[in-house]
């Protein structure tokens, strides 16, 4: 796993104590969850419309691509799902936010949600980008899905995470082994899919998804070994390339696969990758902001979540390499024994804030954004037709959950 440092062209690190710049505002959430389906499949003539149905080709509303994405690729997920072991099944579906609770072999409907979607909206953005068909690519997109949730299974573990998606992580209900082994059970379900697929380019895919999961387990493995760092032996460099494979790896790989499925060549395949990896970077570092400043309503995890797990997220690291009074206080902050009080996470945020780590982790996704235009404008140079996959990158970095 390699990934650039950021070159010349970066914002600068944190210095000095405040400038009085003005934040960018967070903008709200798209409001509305789009709901899990039914446990039973609608009738034809009810069934939810495609991906390629839903939205018009003028149209680039990233709430309705987001919602025709979650209608068509859920289906799949669900039959998907339905093969597995009773035992497996119902971690699955509570992950999933399709039941509640270990009650019995199939789980009680829950009308929880399953995530935004965003991954296998841009599978489906990027095949319609390049003149693909949708219709064909759900298997693919179910199967990144499937890739994301495997990680999240397994992070949530790692992370003691107790919270996801407004409810209790699978974990702390099923316990660690089911919740582990569920997720090592996605993961196969994901090869499954595409290995069944007709699809010419599903072989290509499948290559590609196990490239990109093996990417994802080094960087989980790098990212757990910083962990155990002090919080001032880690650098901002070091927390770059594991972001890269922790979220741009998969991101990236979303965009890629759509591409495949549209018979693309292998240089737009490579840009569409690429344009994913940077999205996927400020993706990251907004969700860093969100883990620490971020609204328990909106982020369904308790305020703070990442200083009370003491995460050296992005804008922490940013923070310490200021080398300012803040950064010393945040490093005598998170070098603590005992857990953290009420009190101590808020003089924690507030030395992050003060050491710059929230305007660089804000600025640098601005950055990262900018970065991915030109890799999206040299794949598809058509405006209109990168409509689609601009606005959904645009909608991850100005979420505010």
């Amino acid at each position: 796993m390699t990934a650039p440092a950021p070159d010349s062209s970066s914002p600068p690190r944190p210095a000095g104590t405040p400038t009085g710049r003005t934040r960018p505002a967070a903008t709200d959430a798209i409001p509305g969850r789009v709901p899990g389906p039914a446990r039973r499949e609608p009738a034809p003539e009810h069934r939810a419309p495609s991906a390629e149905q839903a939205v018009p080709a003028d149209r680039h509303d990233a709430a309705l691509i987001l919602a025709a994405a979650r209608a068509t690729v859920d289906p799949e997920l669900h039959r998907a799902i339905g093969t597995l072991p009773a035992a497996m099944r119902r971690v699955a579906l509570h992950h999933f936010g399709w039941s509640d609770g270990p009650a019995d072999g199939r789980g009680v409907p829950s009308g929880g949600g399953a995530g935004k979607a965003i991954r296998p909206a841009l599978v489906f953005a990027a095949t319609r980008a390049l003149g693909g068909r949708t219709e064909s690519v759900a298997r693919a997109a179910a199967a990144v899905e499937l890739v994301h949730n495997f990680t999240l299974l397994h992070d949530d573990v790692m992370d003691r995470d107790t919270t996801r998606r407004h409810r209790p992580t699978a974990w702390t209900v099923f316990g660690v082994p089911d919740a582990i082994l569920a997720g090592d059970a996605l993961q196969a379900l994901a090869q499954r899919l595409l290995v069944e697929d007709p699809h010419p380019a599903a072989a290509a895919a499948a290559a590609r998804i196990a490239l990109c999961v093996i990417e994802l387990c080094e960087g989980q493995q790098v990212d757990t070994a910083l962990e155990q760092r002090a919080p001032d032996q880690v650098t901002l460099d070091e927390c770059l390339v594991v972001a890269e494979a922790k979220t741009g790896a998969l991101i990236g790989c979303a965009c890629a696969v759509g591409a495949l499925y549209a018979g693309a060549e292998e240089e737009t395949v490579a840009a569409l990758d690429a344009f994913g990896r940077e999205a996927g970077l400020a993706f990251q570092l907004i969700d860093d902001v969100i883990g620490i400043w971020g609204d328990p309503r909106r982020t369904g995890k308790p305020a703070g979540a990442d200083l009370l797990a003491r995460k050296k997220s992005l804008p922490v690291v940013a923070a310490l390499e200021s080398r300012t009074p803040a950064a010393a206080e945040l490093v005598r902050l998170y070098s603590a024994e005992a857990a953290p009080t009420v009190e101590d996470l808020e003089r924690t945020a507030l030395a992050v804030e003060e050491a710059g780590g929230r305007d660089w982790a804000q600025s640098h996704a601005a950055d990262r954004m900018a970065r991915a235009v030109q890799q999206l404008s040299r794949a598809i140079p058509d405006p209109v037709a990168a409509g689609g996959l601009l606005s959904l990158a645009e909608f991850v970095t100005r979420r505010s959950a």
